[in-house]
């Protein structure tokens, strides 16, 4: 892949001279150094931010994007002078909304979401813009820029109807997950019980269609069983946005081994997260007796090595799930911290090659392959017509 990036570099000078990392003696970290400088050349996709919910939920102004005040520092894990200090180079913004949403609305309340994360990405384009497909990351990190794109979180959002995905993917969003901690009507969450054995039919024409579109299949939150569906109906390469390996850590949310080793062969990407109980199998096993355990960096780090070991370093990410997580592992406090990670990956032998492909360059070509998945779909078939009626035998 072309190098990008040289206007980031000159735009981070001052960053790098200002927060080199020093060692105890007092020299600079040539480890945290290094990975300034991969950082400066590719782009960091994080697959997974929760801000435009913090800005929802915020205290003292529910909903207002300007009173949240990016251009400070703010309650959450995330602002502009950290993801300048984190050197973020594009950000999926999840426009998560809860299951119980549907009472109320679900397409409602997600486009008040997208709203929402379209006023962020507005209100300051000296720092974001928006960005709709590789070609733009690249463009646009090209520009010292933070590629902003939008991740739909909960197929409860489209309400069971192809027109409403086909209208959200218009309004930007590039990945949908499938489920969030809920089952729904045409797939199976991971926290819920089982109730259709992974995707109905109407499940898998929802696949169908985001790959007709060229949005992402997203995996997160779902059952394996939907996971495997998933896999199996979908000609572009899936995503999990924001989770880890159940082998390290035993947590449902998790994508146990069975299923990472299908995915070099279908292409795709696992988007290692930071949740504390993901991450941590001390954490995640703890009852209350005694002070509770804290996630650390380094067990992240043993995710992305089993990761590593396992799908290859073609197929791995990162998606921290800051502000959608009410506490952190140390080290990995809020979007500032991503050198830090990727220095102690240089600790730890990871090549260049290898940091650049886990950074961004996976997830760039994991785009362009849906990108081109989809070219070729549109010209084989026009948009889907099918109801969950008619394929699940759902009575309206």
């Amino acid at each position: 892949m072309r190098r990008l990036g040289l206007s980031f570099s000159v735009l981070l000078a001052a960053t790098l001279v200002v927060n080199s990392g020093l060692h105890a003696q007092g020299g600079p970290d040539p480890a945290l150094e290094r990975a300034r400088q991969i950082l400066s050349e590719t782009p960091l996709i994080d697959g997974h931010n929760d801000l435009p919910w913090a800005i929802r939920q915020y205290r003292d102004a529910p909903h207002d994007v300007r009173a949240y005040d990016l251009r400070g520092r703010t309650p959450g894990h995330t602002d502009l002078e950290r993801l300048r200090d984190g050197m973020v180079g594009a950000q999926f913004w999840s426009v998560y909304i809860p299951s119980s949403s549907v009472e109320e609305g679900a397409a409602r309340v997600q486009l008040e979401q997208i709203d929402i994360a379209r006023q962020i990405i507005e209100l300051y384009p000296d720092h974001l813009e928006l960005a709709l497909s590789a070609s733009d990351i690249e463009r646009v990190f090209g520009k010292g820029k933070i590629a902003s794109l939008i991740g739909l979180e909960g197929g409860h959002a489209i309400e069971n109807s192809l027109g409403a995905l086909r209208a959200f993917y218009d309004l930007g969003a590039r990945y949908m997950t499938l489920t969030h901690s809920k089952n729904i009507d045409w797939a199976d969450a991971a926290t819920d019980d089982p109730l259709h054995n992974g995707l109905t039919e109407f499940g898998k024409e929802v696949v169908r269609e985001m790959n007709r579109l060229g949005m992402l299949v997203d995996l997160s939150h779902v059952a394996p069983a939907t996971m495997h569906d998933a896999i199996d109906v979908s000609e572009a390469p899936v995503i999990f946005s924001h989770s880890s390996a159940r082998a390290v850590t035993d947590h449902v949310r998790n994508v146990p081994d069975d299923v990472l080793r299908r995915i070099p062969e279908n292409g795709g990407i696992v988007m290692v997260t930071f949740v504390p109980a993901f991450v941590s199998e001390r954490v995640r096993t703890h009852r209350g007796d005694g002070p509770a355990p804290r996630a650390t960096l380094e067990d992240v780090v043993e995710h992305l090595e089993h990761l590593k070991a396992v799908v290859g370093p073609d197929h791995i990410g990162i998606g921290g799930d800051f502000d959608g997580i009410s506490s952190t592992p140390e080290g990995l406090e809020d979007v500032s911290t991503y050198p830090a990670l990727f220095a102690e990956l240089i600790r730890r032998g990871w090549s260049d090659d290898e940091l650049r492909k886990l950074a961004g360059e996976n997830m760039l070509r994991v785009m362009r392959e849906a990108e081109a998945v989809a070219r070729r779909l549109q010209r084989q078939r026009p948009p889907s017509l099918a109801t969950i009626e008619e394929l699940d035998g759902v009575t309206p």
